[in-house]
Formats: structure tokens, C-alpha cells, sequence
């Protein structure tokens, strides 16, 4: 058999270094010091035998550049002479499913910058081998940035049949990329390379080239002389009908582009796997969504700010939160499988972005204020920054001091202005408990104006007392009605009787009752595909109970009661209780529009059990869907666990309506027979597994659970034709999770009113999810997407460029702009800012 007519065997050996899970980063860079020595070495020593070491992740490649530098110039060195090759490209390998589609770009810019400053290297394959399950969402994100290719390893084959290891994968919008599942992870243990290469060989029999990632793995190792000894008395074993080659990702793929036409397409995602780790250590998870939501919308603010010459670009305090976003996202973090230690370090790193965030986002807001009047007699302003390009209607709250200290018994009412006219408002229950008329919270119905600063003025007035909230029947349903939507809470329940919008009923009696579910101590949820075994549920306090659980000084407490009452909004609070668990529900009732907003409380005590939102809606025939990373996608429908981002939709099969869902924190949840749940606590063990029918945990001592304690969570309802929440949503979480910041401000009245804002854009179904100063020049980027899946046009007006065009979109594109300042040259770039 001549050289030409072998097959070829790709040996691609890494060693997978989770520089954080059951042990903290110090261990990991220990690990992967001495991993990543041993592995120079052997790139050296097997010169004869061209010995190819493979490895990806920037944090990694960081901590040997700090540590032991003296490695890293060796290394520098095995890249150019091609004995060590840089893999994937990105910063780590994060979760692939709750990360949003804009964090991944910052994973894959973090990467590519990194990589190719240092090393002069650009991959064309990504990798992402251990993350649990992949958005469809990725195949644009990769093909736009450059990359043809993608490995990975989950869901294995026994959790999801495709119909070869080697496919062409397709995006929400026609992109495409190769895509390789590696047969039995990423990984081979000490001594076992060889059986795992003999493996692929008969499982690829009909392919002329065949993959294999080998190394030991899982916490570093890599190649051994065991292991190399064994593959070369493979090679010549095997001389006669293949050839044996240490290689690299993109040469697989170089020979498999040859017979791409003839792979097959998947049009899907690449779910589920593990999917208890949608909701486990959801501190972690509402951390990341907070931080993410923090960074685009600093970013967004500092680029207004910065292109009117008011503040310096904070380019390096905005590096260094991309950073703490990017290793907060890693796939042992995120998903909530890591140890104590490492949750609480997730936290600290977040807590450690979020604050410099908020001394940034706090200079562009005060930037931003320059040329506002300064204030009249007797009036404190509020001002508040939209930062989005389409105009917001909200409930405002923002909380300020009066000048003076009322100490007698009368009451000081507030009143909201804006431009002399007098705007829905009451005050509410400020946060400090000082029972004195000193501090003040407000909240206003306003509409902000696109990413400029919308501003409004407080005027006091002295009343005899405050005005006590109405008592609501104790057995009558409350009923609230604003013209728009129809609530009725049932006083005995606690819950939603009813909740109709534009006369369409949306739930069914009981809405909003939260259900408690059997679980275990595996974090994962190993070999679990859905949680639906429901043991009991929550249910409204005694008034006894109530008063208990509140810390009030009166023997008994009505459990569901108005809290809050004025001519912005009613607040129901429900008071309920489980086991050794409380919750406190408000329901937010705003006297415009039809979103019904809830903030729950949880006070969760509970050991291996399962807490969920039920929402039944009226119709058992529905679809279900929810949020991805730059698309949307059409849910298991089965009671089977899924995973969404911001949003999810439940779409009635029998009439034009839709009711849609929005959070703050969550991302797990079920649909089944009309009923959406939606996924709020797990109490695992901390890294606990099914692992060959043993035990979990220990049975004589006290081990601690994940997430118990107080959690907070809230929720957005709202409902309309189907084609109206579709178009609609993107906006409406976009506005909800990057909320707009509301400040008491006395403006000094100096410099220049900005009356035009950055950016507007037409309605419709076009966003923004990113502005910001591009990586290598002073341009600004413009990041814009189609979210309804139809294609669009869209009128892109910047009033300070004197540019207004017309953009043709695709369904789910995304649009990567560039915007020179100086020339007011606005031009389409890659993903990663190319040219194109």
C-alpha cells in the first residue's frame, strides 16, 4: 500500500487543566506549571519522533508568563518551531449554554489578542472539550470570527445519537462550521493511549483520517513515556495500513474539509447533558448575570461619554472586569460543580469586577450629567441615564435624602415632575429602617429617552400622617384592573387567580405557586434529564406564622396584604412556608401597561430537594422557547430540563397569544402540558457524584448543602399576540437585566445639555448588545442583531457623526460595526473587528 492510500491517524495530545473544581487556582496553577514543563521537555526530547503537544486556555498560558517566565520563553520558542501548538484560542473554556452570545465574544477576543501579541498564533478550530452541552448560537459567533472548525466532547453518545462524529454544523442564520465529537472525552488515562487510538481505528474504519485527543487529563499530566513508548510500537505496528502522526486540530480538519460536502448537517444544538447544573449555586449564576448585565451597559456609558470629550476611555478598568467576567464563566464555575472554596472565589472575583464597574459606570453618569440646569428652590432631581437606543417606559425607584430632618409626627409626601408635568408617583418603604422622615424612596412611571439622560424634579409637601396602604379582603380575591391587564391574588392562596391581558385569560387558579421537588446530593444531576417529581409545595403562613416569619412585634400577621399603594403602582406582599423554608412574594402592579413584575424572597433551608416557579397557562397545547446566545430556540416541550438565557416564551397552539417570562437570575427551567416551571434552587453536596452506585456523602457528620439561605429573584410576566412578544421581548429583557441607572443629583449647571443622545434606532427587532472602544484603535464599535429570526431593516442614527442608514438584516444576524471618530468613516468589521 503506497504512502498516499493509508489512513491517517491524527494524534492529538493535550492534558485538560480545570484551573479551578475540586481543587482552588493556586492547585491549578501548580498542576499546570508542572504539566506544561514535563510537556516542553518532551517536545524537546522527541524531536525524532515529532512529538506535538496541544494546549489552549489564556489564563493558563498567563500564569506560567507570571510565574515562571523562564517557561514561557520555552515555549515561545516550541511554538515557532512548531513542537507546541496553540489550541482553540480562546481565554478558558466556559460554559456553553448560560454564557451570553456577547460574553462569548469577549472569550474569543481575550483569546485571539493574547495569543496572537505572544505568540503570533491564530487557531481556525475551536475547542471547547468539557463544557456541559452547546448553544447553536456559537456556529455564527465561530464562523464570524474566523474560525472553520469546533471540537467537543458533551453530550456523550450515550446522552445524544448523531448520525457521525464528523458533521457540518449550522447557525440560527446559515453559518456553518465543522464540528467533531471526540469518542471518549478528551482524555486517555496513564498507559491506555494506545487502546484508545486501536478504538477510533475500528469505529472510523471507513474514513481515510481519524482524530484522537489523548493525555492524561483532569487535573494535567498530559503525555508519558509510557504512553509515547506504546504509541510508537503502535505506529509501526500498524505501518502497513496507516499512519500514525502526532498532529494538530487544524490539520484533522485540513484533510476533512476534502469531504465536507459529503458530512452531515445538524440545524440543533448540541444539548442536554448534566443538566442539574442549570440551577446549582444560582449565587453564582445571579453574580454572572449582574456582572455581564454591568459590563455592557459601563462599556455602552463610558463610549457615550467618552465620544463627547467628557471623560478619558477606561480601557483598562473595563480589560480588567472582561477578565474577571471571563473567569467567572469557566465551566466548573458557572455551572455551580466546583467546591465551597471555588464558589466562594467565583464570588470574590465578580464582587471584584462589579466594583470596579461601579466606579466607572459612576464617572460616566456624572459625566453625562454635565449641562443640566441646576436645581430650583425646593426641588431635589433624579436623573436617569438610558443607555439603550429605543425609548424606555418604566417604574423608576430611586432613593435620596431630604435637607432636613422631619422629626414630628406629620409625614413628607413627594411629587414627581418632569418638565412642570406632574408624573404617577407615591413614595414607598426606603431601605434603612430609621423610623424618621428623613430618607425617602420614590417611584415614578417616566419615559427615557434613547441613551441620553432623562431628567425629573421632586417637590415635597407636609401632610398630617402617612397614608396607610387598603386592607384587602381575607376572603375575597384582590382584584387589580388598569385598562390594560386584569390580576386577581387570591387572599386564601396567596397566588395568582388570574392574570388576563387585552381580555385573554393567561394563567390558570393558582399561578405562581412554587413547588418543591425530590432531588439529591449529585450537583450535576448525573444521568437526570428532568426533575419533576414534586413532593409538596409552598402554602400561605397562618397569621400566627406570618408574624413569626416577618420578626413583627404582633402576635398575628394577615399573610397576604398591600404593602405599597399610590398612583405609580400596588405592591401585594403573600407570606409562605415549607418545611424549615420561607418565602416572601411582592407582586408589583404597575397602573400602566401589562407586565406584572414579582420579587420573591427565599429563605431556603432545605436538604437534596428542588424548588420551582409554577405558571400554568391556559392552554395545554403550546409551544415553549426561550433565550440562547444570538438567537432563540424551541425548547423540550416534554418536561425534560432546559436551559435559557433571559427570556422564556410559552406560545399558545390554539389562539394569537403568548405569554412571556423574564428573569434576572435564573436559567433552568420544564414546560409540560401548558405548565412552565421555572427553575430557582437546588441543595446538593458541593461537587457531588452518581459515580458506580456509591454513596454520596458521608452519613456521620454534618456536610454542607449548596445555596442555603436568603436568595432574591425576580421576575417580569407580560402576555400579547404571539408576534408581538416575539418582537417585543428582546427589548423588554434588555431593559430589565441593563436596567437604567436613576441618581439624586444637584447638577452643577455647567457645560453643555447633550439633546440628541449617541445612537437611536427604528423600531422593531434590531439591538444593540455592544458598544465600545474597539481592541487596537481608537474606532467604536457598534455590535447590532436581528432577535425575531425574520429579516429586517433598520435605521441606524448617530445625530453626533451625522450619519443615518438604512442596515438590511438577515434572520439572527449579527452586524459588527466600526465608527471612526475622526472621519465618521462607519463601515462593517468581522466579529473580532477585521476588516472584512
Amino acid at each position: 500500500m503506497s504512502e498516499q492510500e493509508k489512513k491517517r491517524i491524527h494524534l492529538v495530545c493535550n492534558a485538560h487543566l480545570d484551573p479551578e473544581w475540586l481543587w482552588e487556582w493556586e492547585e491549578g496553577a501548580a498542576a499546570m506549571l508542572g504539566t506544561f514543563r514535563q510537556a516542553a521537555e518532551f517536545c524537546d526530547e522527541y524531536e525524532g519522533e515529532a512529538f506535538i503537544f496541544n494546549h489552549n486556555e489564556v489564563i493558563l498560558y498567563r500564569w506560567v508568563e507570571e510565574y515562571e517566565p523562564e517557561l514561557f520563553e520555552k515555549i515561545q520558542r516550541l511554538v515557532k518551531e512548531g513542537k507546541w501548538h496553540i489550541m482553540g484560542g480562546w481565554y478558558l473554556q466556559p460554559d456553553c449554554n448560560m454564557t451570553s452570545g456577547e460574553s462569548f465574544v469577549r472569550q474569543i477576543m481575550l483569546g485571539r489578542q493574547y495569543f496572537k501579541n505572544k505568540f503570533g498564533k491564530v487557531p481556525t478550530t475551536a475547542i471547547n472539550f468539557d463544557p456541559f452541552g452547546h448553544t447553536r448560537g456559537l456556529v455564527q459567533i465561530l464562523a464570524k470570527s474566523g474560525y472553520d472548525s469546533y471540537i467537543f466532547c458533551r453530550p456523550e453518545e450515550r446522552e445524544m445519537k448523531l448520525e457521525a462524529m464528523d458533521f457540518i454544523w449550522e447557525g440560527y442564520d446559515g453559518s456553518q462550521v465543522m464540528a467533531h465529537r471526540s469518542h471518549d472525552l478528551y482524555l486517555s488515562f496513564l498507559g491506555k493511549a494506545s487502546e484508545k487510538v486501536e478504538e477510533v481505528k475500528e469505529l472510523c474504519a471507513d474514513q481515510d483520517d481519524m482524530m484522537v485527543l489523548w493525555g492524561v487529563g483532569n487535573h494535567g499530566g498530559g503525555a508519558s513515556r509510557k504512553d509515547l513508548a506504546m504509541l510508537k510500537d503502535l505506529k509501526e505496528k500498524l505501518s502497513a495500513t496507516h499512519e500514525v502522526v502526532h498532529s494538530t486540530p487544524e490539520n484533522y480538519f485540513e484533510q476533512l474539509a476534502k469531504r465536507k460536502d459529503s458530512l452531515p448537517v445538524r440545524q440543533n444544538d448540541l444539548n442536554s447533558t448534566l443538566v442539574g447544573c442549570y440551577t446549582t449555586q444560582i449565587r453564582i449564576k445571579q453574580k454572572h448575570r449582574q456582572l455581564e448585565n454591568y459590563l455592557f451597559m459601563t462599556e455602552k456609558m463610558s463610549v457615550f461619554a467618552w465620544s463627547k470629550g467628557l471623560m478619558k476611555y477606561p480601557e483598562d478598568e473595563l480589560r480588567e472586569a472582561m477578565y474577571d467576567l471571563a473567569k467567572a464563566e469557566f465551566h466548573d464555575i458557572l455551572p455551580g460543580s466546583s467546591i465551597e472554596a471555588v464558589e466562594e472565589a467565583g464570588l470574590r472575583v465578580m464582587d471584584h469586577g462589579l466594583e470596579i464597574l461601579s466606579r466607572v459606570k459612576a464617572r460616566a453618569f456624572f459625566a453625562l450629567a454635565k449641562g443640566q440646569p441646576r436645581a430650583k428652590e425646593g426641588e431635589t432631581p433624579i436623573l436617569i441615564y438610558n443607555p439603550h437606543p429605543f425609548p424606555i417606559k418604566t417604574v423608576v425607584e430611586c432613593e435620596f435624602q431630604l435637607e432636613n430632618q422631619n422629626r414630628e409626627d406629620s409625614f413628607t409626601d413627594i411629587f414627581v415632575y418632569q418638565n412642570d408635568q406632574l408624573l404617577p408617583c407615591q413614595v414607598e418603604d426606603e431601605q434603612a429602617n430609621l423610623p424618621l422622615d428623613w430618607r425617602k424612596k420614590v417611584s415614578f412611571i417616566v419615559e427615557l429617552a434613547p441613551t441620553q439622560m432623562t431628567r425629573v424634579d421632586c417637590r415635597e409637601k407636609v401632610i398630617p400622617k402617612q397614608p396607610k396602604p387598603p386592607k384587602i379582603s381575607a376572603t375575597e380575591n384582590y382584584v387589580f384592573d388598569n385598562g390594560e391587564m386584569r390580576v386577581e391574588i387570591n387572599p386564601t392562596s396567596g397566588l395568582i387567580d388570574s392574570y388576563i391581558v387585552a381580555g385573554k385569560e393567561m394563567l390558570k387558579k393558582g399561578g405562581a405557586k412554587f413547588l418543591v421537588l425530590h432531588d439529591d446530593e449529585d450537583a450535576w444531576g448525573t444521568d437526570i434529564y428532568e426533575f419533576r417529581n414534586v413532593i409538596g409545595e409552598f402554602t400561605l403562613l397562618s397569621p400566627k406564622r406570618a408574624a413569626k416569619f416577618a420578626g413583627v412585634h404582633v402576635e398575628e400577621l394577615q399573610p397576604v396584604r398591600i404593602v405599597e399603594n399610590g398612583n405609580a403602582r400596588v405592591t401585594v406582599e403573600a407570606l409562605f412556608g415549607y418545611g424549615d423554608s420561607y418565602i416572601c412574594q411582592r407582586y408589583h402592579l404597575a397602573h400602566q401597561g401589562s407586565e406584572l413584575e414579582m420579587e420573591t424572597r427565599v429563605h431556603w433551608n432545605e436538604k437534596q430537594r428542588f424548588l420551582k416557579m409554577s405558571l400554568a397557562t391556559v392552554d395545554q397545547k403550546s409551544e415553549f422557547y426561550g433565550q440562547v446566545a444570538y438567537g432563540y430556540d424551541r425548547l423540550f416541550e416534554d418536561g425534560r430540563e432546559s436551559v435559557a438565557q433571559r427570556w422564556m416564551i410559552v406560545k399558545s397552539e390554539q389562539e394569537d397569544s403568548a405569554l412571556s417570562v423574564i428573569t434576572d437570575s435564573t436559567y433552568g427551567s420544564d414546560f409540560k402540558d401548558g405548565e412552565l416551571r421555572v427553575s430557582m434552587l437546588r441543595s446538593p453536596a458541593y461537587a457531588g457524584m452518581n459515580l458506580f452506585g456509591r454513596k454520596i456523602m458521608k452519613q456521620d457528620r454534618y456536610s454542607p448543602r449548596i445555596d442555603q439561605g436568603h436568595h432574591i429573584y425576580r421576575t417580569w410576566l407580560n402576555a400579547s399576540s404571539a408576534e408581538g412578544r416575539f418582537k417585543e421581548i428582546e427589548r423588554e429583557s434588555i431593559a430589565h437585566n441593563e436596567k437604567p441607572m436613576a441618581l439624586a443629583f444637584f447638577p452643577s449647571g455647567k457645560g453643555d445639555l447633550d439633546t440628541e443622545g449617541f445612537i437611536k434606532l427604528s423600531e422593531g427587532t434590531i439591538l444593540v448588545t455592544a458598544i465600545k472602544k474597539a481592541e487596537e484603535s481608537d474606532d467604536i464599535i457598534i455590535r447590532l442583531f436581528e432577535s425575531s429570526g425574520n429579516a429586517e431593516n433598520c435605521i441606524v442614527d448617530l445625530p453626533g457623526y451625522n450619519i443615518s442608514e438604512e442596515l438590511k438584516f438577515g434572520p439572527y444576524e449579527i452586524k459588527t460595526l466600526s465608527l471612526n471618530p475622526q472621519t465618521n468613516e462607519f463601515k462593517e468589521v468581522s466579529l473580532v473587528e477585521v476588516e472584512l
